[in-house]
């Protein structure tokens, strides 16, 4: 297992098949993406022997992020290889649902588990200032194709932004009272390229939470591969509604998740200082090598992240790693 020296084991690898992205939210990528990193993305079979690495140390979900990850021509390719990984129990894929209605079928049938679509407003005019894109009633259609699809597990995540949607809460949760989804309400981060931004419309997840327990809303027990978030339930909702809040305390306690980016670099942390380039152990398909190597890389995994400290490490922005 990888196991770090707090006694954390990593059962879940997020994995960017690219930096680049065709919206322009404003909190993430507001000026377009730098393109100067596509040549050199994983290619299908790099991916396969990073994926039987980690699967030989006991991971057992994987993510497929970006960037936009359906920007991949080959990402039927990347989904098949992924899932026919031996210890590969989940395949999951976050996305801005641009493709979502026409590419969500192929997508099923090569093996996705889960999918995440970005939804930052319900309200199309805030979610075209928010993305640039006027695409959210094909998204929420996606959405819905999803469910009827029957994949397992069909989350929508919005960050929350004071002065966008910051008082949106009660038309999220009308959306998910007749929907098998779950909701993820995620905190603004402090990235490098983002700090005036961040200090205008950050939003502490904690109110939120606080409103979700006075109206009935119980917090959910965590799957062991789960993501970050706190999840909550109420009797009278078909949906699930999830905080991500990063700033709020003991948050790195339990994490359970390393990334990796689309140039092969191990982050140890979201906000890491440093990262470990794995490329040059990809050439092979012996592992053993990369192994031994991602069982030292997290013995120097930190207790915690530093954005308590307004440090967010070597993080340009979150489509670098896929957040």
């Amino acid at each position: 297992m990888l196991m770090d020296r707090f006694a954390r084991r990593f059962t879940y690898l997020r994995l960017s098949l690219t930096e680049n992205c065709n919206f322009r939210c404003d909190y993430c990528l507001p000026d377009g993406p730098d393109c100067t990193s596509r040549q050199a993305e994983l290619s299908v079979p790099e991916i396969r022997r990073l994926v039987t690495a980690f699967a030989a140390l006991g991971t057992r979900k994987v993510r497929l992020t970006g960037g936009e990850p359906c920007l991949r021509k080959d990402l039927l390719e990347v989904i098949q290889t992924v899932k026919a990984v031996p210890g590969i129990e989940e395949v999951a894929i976050t996305t801005n649902g641009y493709r979502l209605q026409r590419d969500l079928p192929a997508w099923r049938e090569a093996g996705v588990d889960a999918i995440n679509v970005s939804v930052d407003s319900l309200d199309p005019s805030t979610f075209h200032l928010i993305t640039g894109q006027n695409r959210l009633p094909a998204i929420l259609d996606g959405i819905d194709q999803a469910i009827d699809l029957g994949i397992p597990k069909v989350k929508v995540n919005s960050v929350l932004l004071k002065g966008y949607n910051g008082g949106a809460l009660p038309d999220f949760l009308e959306y998910i009272r007749n929907r098998r989804v779950s909701l993820r309400f995620i905190e603004l981060m402090r990235t490098n390229d983002n700090v005036p931004y961040y200090q205008r419309h950050h939003i502490s997840g904690q109110s939120i939470k606080d409103q979700l327990l006075f109206e009935g809303w119980q917090q959910c027990s965590k799957a062991k591969t789960a993501g970050p978030a706190q999840e909550f339930w109420h009797p009278d909702y078909q949906g699930k509604l999830g905080l991500i809040m990063p700033y709020s305390r003991d948050f790195c306690d339990d994490c359970n998740r390393l990334r990796v980016s689309s140039l092969g670099q191990l982050f140890l942390c979201l906000f890491t200082e440093h990262h470990q380039d794995l490329r040059h152990y990809l050439q092979s398909d012996d592992t053993t090598p990369l192994q031994a190597a991602l069982q030292q890389f997290v013995l120097s995994k930190k207790a915690t992240h530093g954005l308590h400290a307004q440090e967010s490490g070597a993080t340009r922005h979150l489509a670098m790693i896929g957040g």
